[in-house]
């Protein structure tokens, strides 16, 4: 039911980059200037421990490698 939901659409550099990024931008909220900007990280983070972008899937974009499968 998820995978219909939420279709993996990012590649692992993708992801990886998403996660340090939202993680980052915490930090901003939690340890940094403390602004309340830095909530905004939590996007980042939740897609890229998905593995699956929103903005992605009505774009029509996809970068992570198609499965044989298909």
């Amino acid at each position: 039911m998820w995978t219909k939901i939420f279709p993996k659409n990012e590649g692992t550099v993708d992801r990886v980059i998403r996660i340090v990024l939202g993680l980052g931008l915490l930090a901003i909220a939690f340890f940094g200037p403390k602004t309340p900007l830095g909530y905004i990280g939590v996007i980042p983070l939740l897609t890229g421990l998905i593995g699956s972008c929103p903005l992605y899937r009505l774009v029509g974009l996809r970068t992570c490698p198609v499965d044989a499968k298909a």
